[in-house]
């Protein structure tokens, strides 16, 4: 029986560790951890890359949303609209501002929230929504942007699943207000820890974060808005510059891996993701299939060596931190399908012919 893992970090890390042991000894060299040259770097090539003026480097994802909405001035008595279906730091962080999450319900096929179900949840206390590009698919921009202008709505992307992904042709993170991502290890742009950042044209916007998250102080000593501690270190700056210049070729071969499941995942009881395409550039932070006998495949797929992920079992308003929301079970249907029927099988840059035919195999015999 072979073992396929569901992520294996080793193909990538074995093809840069002399680069990486290199960068942790220009840092532990230099004597600078926190706002040095690496941090800098790493903020203009980013920036470059996702096609944006600013990039601004945060300790965490949730950090990077959580302090793009204070930027915005977002706060109690405000409403936030954000997907149904996606991981609760994206909720987490309306709440931390003291506004509220208004769930709206995603597309089946894309996962990603349905744009034609936004303007019902629009109220008069509305001032942001999310659209968060999950499992490193875009979401349908053009007509999220339209209903955001029209309304006069801020725009925050949550790009922590889509580092790299295109829509029509444009890096997510450059159709916004302002866009958050995580370089949490396992994401297609992975740190060796925590760590995130925040990407915008707006200056005003760039400059209210890098303060917020530096205690609140615009210059040494000198503190303008209450804020935090959280700050892209040099370590993982540095190790992040050393992956960006990998980072298309790793998707690539993610798309590599995608194609072939598309191809010949063929049992009829299995539902398989959209195909990527030239208008949704998808990069697969992970493959996603759904089943109605998701469960029982898992057992399966786990006593044939294969490890997967359920993302995520428990939709957000179920949890019980959310439950003060009162939303039933069944009040957001597809969200609730989704999590009771999707399961992500490996996907991670390396991965041979030999393991993917193998995954391949056992998901047809099921």
């Amino acid at each position: 029986m072979m073992r396929v893992p569901f992520a294996d970090f080793e193909p990538m890390h074995n093809e840069l560790k002399e680069e990486i042991d290199a960068v942790i000894s220009k840092v532990m060299k230099s004597n600078s951890f926190i706002h040095g040259e690496e941090c800098r770097l790493f903020e203009q090539e980013y920036s470059l890359y996702c096609g944006v003026e600013y990039c601004v480097g945060v300790g965490t994802g949730l950090d990077a949303i959580s302090l793009s909405l204070q930027a915005l001035n977002v706060g109690p008595e405000d409403e936030v609209i954000v997907p149904s279906n996606t991981f609760i730091a994206t909720a987490l962080a309306v709440t931390y501002t003291g506004a509220e999450p208004v769930f709206v319900e995603p597309d089946i096929e894309t996962y990603n929230i349905d744009p034609n179900r936004i303007e019902d949840a629009i109220t008069s206390k509305t001032k942001a929504i999310i659209a968060v590009h999950l499992q490193g698919r875009p979401c349908d921009m053009d007509a999220i942007v339209e209903i955001a202008n029209r309304h006069h709505l801020y725009l925050i992307e949550d790009c922590a699943q889509a580092h790299g992904a295109r829509y029509k042709g444009k890096r997510v993170g450059s159709f916004s207000d302002i866009a958050a991502f995580s370089f949490y290890p396992g994401k297609n742009l992975g740190a060796l820890g925590d760590g995130g950042c925040v990407v915008t044209n707006n200056k005003a916007l760039a400059d209210k974060v890098r303060a917020l998250g530096n205690y609140g102080s615009d210059y040494k000593y000198h503190h303008i808005y209450k804020g935090t501690n959280s700050r892209l270190d040099e370590l993982q700056a540095a190790i992040l510059r050393v992956k960006l210049r990998k980072l298309d070729e790793w998707n690539e071969d993610r798309r590599r891996i995608a194609d072939k499941y598309l191809s010949e995942i063929n049992n009829p009881g299995i539902v398989l993701p959209l195909h990527s395409d030239d208008e949704y550039e998808h990069v697969y932070h992970v493959f996603a299939v759904r089943s109605d006998k998701r469960d029982n495949l898992e057992e399966y797929l786990k006593e044939n060596g294969i490890t997967t992920v359920k993302h995520y079992p428990i939709p957000i308003h179920q949890q019980l931190c959310y439950r003060n929301l009162g939303l039933l079970k069944g009040s957001l249907p597809m969200a609730e399908k989704i999590s009771s029927t999707e399961l992500s099988i490996p996907m991670y840059y390396g991965m041979n012919d030999e393991q993917i035919n193998y995954v391949t195999e056992k998901i047809n015999e099921f």
